[in-house]
């Protein structure tokens, strides 16, 4: 072919043709890569997580209940040293009896990280409880005495469990 080939002038007008739809592809094409490019680093930091107002509220309302079951402990513990098995139960079923719902209602407003870990803390609370009663109900002294001592650390464990402002607006710190 020469120089002058009617195919090579066909290329060179249809690529001046279509030379502004690339061009004009392409910049669209750098714009949106450096948008996403820059967006991913722009550097922000994520807020983290945090518990509202009214979640704070609700979960102190509750655990309000929930503290004064455990400052009944002392109490339960002098009902277990002297084998008072009627009154341990009495305890367990009267001012004790609401721990479980409001546990429940706690977990609810904790933050979905902490759930799990206050679910399983509140489960194995209940089933200290669940024991202890139920020790009570056989009259046997040493079940009682083992079933105590897990209703306490498991109030222990769970308290440690709601959060910080909680623990200091109830003065628990």
């Amino acid at each position: 072919m020469a120089t002058g080939s009617p195919v090579r002038f066909r290329f060179a007008a249809l690529l001046r043709a279509c030379g502004g739809t690339v061009r004009r592809l392409a910049s669209f094409a750098l714009a949106a890569l450096l948008c996403v490019g820059l967006t991913a680093c722009s550097g922000g930091q994520a807020k983290p997580p945090s518990l509202s107002a009214d979640d704070i509220a609700a979960i102190e309302r509750q655990a309000e209940g929930f503290l004064a079951a455990r400052d009944r402990l002392p109490e339960l513990a002098t009902l277990v040293k002297e084998r008072d098995w009627t009154f341990t139960r009495n305890l367990l079923h009267g001012p004790m009896q609401e721990v479980g719902r409001q546990m429940l209602y706690i977990n609810q407003r904790l933050l979905p990280a902490d759930r799990p870990e206050a679910d399983k803390l509140a489960s194995q609370l209940k089933t200290a409880m669940a024991q202890l009663d139920e020790a009570a109900r056989l009259q046997d002294g040493e079940k009682l005495r083992k079933a105590y001592i897990q209703v306490a650390s498991g109030f222990g464990r769970y308290a440690q469990i709601l959060p910080e402002q909680v623990q200091a607006d109830l003065k628990q710190v």
